[in-house]
């Protein structure tokens, strides 16, 4: 093999599954030789099956694309918050792993981000191309964050001058800008790993409540001890996705 085609990136999409509005055909069409997924219909936590892999690949090879990366297998709230149920979820999340290299899945990405991953404030903003982009607006999520969710007590946790830009953002929404904005925030995103409403996001952020940045970190290297040794030994490589934005939210 030449320096060349070691080093060679391969054109890769995701595909969410079969319920995905963009098909296997339409991923082939656009000229993508991989594709990056995952068993979505079991996201809640159950370890995934040797077959279930299997027949997940099938569907992807009949189309004659490869399966490059698994994303993710979903790290449970448990884990992250150091619960007692972590150590089963754990287990759960090896088992995964191993049958994903049983299948020959070659790269596992996941995340440790805490309650709603990764975070978007739009879902279809309009670019100067005319496409439409996923975008993230610090002051819309503040707004949302301190003049609709938490209030006056999440304020604190933000820089005094975004949060008069966000009061003022807030006080120009419609109740239907409120309800997009909240949907774009809390209802989930394409490939995350929860989806609320306003009274399950309140609960779950409640989980996080002494959980310390040390303590986060401490429960994801005890997390990465346990997993790492696994895919070492099935020879499988682990991509750890940054927070996405990449700041504390």
């Amino acid at each position: 093999m030449s320096n060349n085609e070691a080093m060679a990136m391969q054109q890769a999409w995701r595909w969410y599954g079969p319920n995905d509005p963009v098909t296997l055909r339409h991923i082939r069409q656009a000229g993508a030789r991989g594709v990056v997924t995952a068993l979505h219909h079991k996201y809640n936590g159950e370890p995934w099956s040797l077959d279930d892999v299997r027949a997940h690949k099938a569907l992807i090879e009949k189309e004659g694309l490869v399966w490059s990366v698994c994303e993710s297998i979903p790290v449970l709230t448990d884990v992250k918050i150091g619960a007692p149920g972590a150590q089963r979820a754990i287990e759960n999340w090896k088992t995964s792993l191993r049958s994903l290299a049983g299948a020959g899945i070659p790269v596992v990405c996941f995340n440790f981000m805490p309650v709603v991953d990764w975070t978007r404030t739009d879902l279809e903003y309009e670019m100067p191309s005319t496409g439409l982009a996923l975008r993230f607006d610090m002051i819309d999520f503040v707004a949302y964050d301190v003049c609709v969710l938490r209030g006056d007590a999440a304020a604190g946790f933000y820089d005094p001058a975004v949060v008069a830009k966000a009061r003022q953002r807030h006080a120009a929404w419609t109740p239907d800008d409120i309800r997009q904005v909240e949907d774009n925030i809390i209802c989930g995103l394409p490939g995350g790993e929860g989806r609320y409403d306003r009274a399950g996001i309140l609960r779950e952020l409640d989980l996080y409540r002494d959980v310390t940045q040390d303590k986060l970190r401490a429960n994801l290297v005890h997390f990465l001890k346990e997993v790492v040794p696994v895919a070492e030994e099935v020879g499988v490589k682990l991509v750890i996705h940054p927070d996405d934005p990449p700041f504390s939210l």
